[in-house]
């Protein structure tokens, strides 16, 4: 998770670096926001609850739903500001970590994963239960501390400024076109 949470505050690095609130603004920076609350949800449903087939289902769906923005996120970017080479790096720790998160909760879990194809030998519960035991509670503080320092609060800042900055005229960088 602090990987994942550093490669998300690299990213917010970039947008700050080429100025998001000039170039492509705040449906750039909203589908950011968009993009860490399709993560957040099946982190903080394993985190609190036991993994069973709901769980899966709504985890590869969340995953699914994320990547789909990014293919989005990146369209919509690269046409309106400038994408360096380590803002592109960088996002492929952010589509392969969390899949290998995913696949790693799945391995921890496969009888429930088989569940979901009738197979294995544990039947299917597609139902919300308890973690038991919780993780200690300064497991929770700390990652709840990284995530607001290195995620929530910095993209609170990048949304801030493409809102304070939206009447201004938008820098057009010049954008490399890849060669027919």
């Amino acid at each position: 998770m602090p990987l994942w949470m550093s490669m998300g505050f690299a990213d917010y690095l970039c947008h700050r670096a080429t100025q998001i609130e000039r170039t492509s603004g705040l449906q750039e920076s909203l589908l950011h926001s968009l993009l860490l609350m399709e993560m957040a949800i099946p982190v903080a449903l394993c985190l609190y609850f036991e993994v069973t087939p709901l769980i899966l289902v709504l985890m590869i769906a969340a995953f699914l739903v994320h990547e789909a923005t990014a293919l989005w996120d990146v369209a919509y970017a690269q046409e309106r500001r400038q994408i360096w080479l380590i803002e592109t790096h960088i996002h492929s720790y952010l589509g392969v970590l969390p899949f290998m998160m995913g696949s790693f909760v799945i391995c921890l879990n496969w009888n429930q994963f088989l569940s979901l194809f009738g197979v294995g030998n544990e039947p299917p519960r597609f139902e919300l239960i308890w973690k038991q035991p919780q993780f200690p509670v300064w497991y929770h503080l700390l990652l709840n501390g990284l995530l607001l320092v290195l995620l929530v609060i910095p993209y609170a800042e990048e949304a801030w400024r493409c809102l304070r900055t939206r009447h201004l005229p938008r820098l057009h960088p010049v954008v490399p076109r890849p060669a027919p």
